[in-house]
């Protein structure tokens, strides 16, 4: 497997848009916290999230299908590549999560795009100012993020055997462990 670094530098052949890498540098944070939480292989689970976009920008009518080629390219073998591809079940593929990480990545991957949304509503910017209370509200409002697919999220919390406002919970706590490339 690549090093984080490795990774960084993989993902960026495919991608420019900063807010993109943003929101895989959140996923990855996420992943890593619930690797942490379960005992898990937290680089492995990290770099797994950092990557689960790489085929997005570049093949966007491709997502999940063109990512096989890049990752088998790049040297990852099928388990991870089944794990990043996974996260697109229902959306773009039919590769269920089967594993607990995939399904914390298919869980977490759309929340994290509500809740960078509600925390740039705050005035602080801060994730450590963001209240379950207030993420709650922006999650029960359609309107607000339209395009963050809230069954995918309730799915998957289901999945991982948790309710909506465990994962929002879990995953807040990961964002938070968010570092720089």
């Amino acid at each position: 497997m690549l090093s984080r670094n490795d990774a960084v530098e993989l993902y960026k052949r495919y991608t420019e848009s900063e807010s993109l890498f943003r929101h895989s540098l959140a996923v990855e944070a996420v992943m890593r916290h619930f690797a942490k939480k379960w005992g898990e292989d937290e680089e492995y689970w990290g770099v797994v999230g950092l990557l689960h976009d790489l085929d997005y920008e570049k093949f966007p009518d491709e997502h999940c299908k063109k990512a096989p080629e890049l990752l088998r390219e790049a040297g990852f073998d099928d388990a991870f590549i089944h794990a990043v591809v996974s996260h697109g079940y229902g959306i773009c593929v039919d590769v269920a999560p089967e594993l607990r990480m995939e399904k914390a990545l298919y869980a977490s991957d759309e929340l994290t795009g509500l809740i960078a949304a509600a925390v740039l509503m705050l005035p602080s910017k801060d994730i450590n100012d963001l209240k379950l209370s207030s993420l709650k509200k922006k999650w029960k409002d359609k309107k607000f993020a339209a395009g963050v697919d809230r069954s995918v999220i309730a799915n998957g919390a289901e999945m991982l055997g948790m309710t909506v406002e465990e994962l929002m919970v879990e995953t807040i706590e990961g964002m938070k462990g968010m570092r720089a490339a």
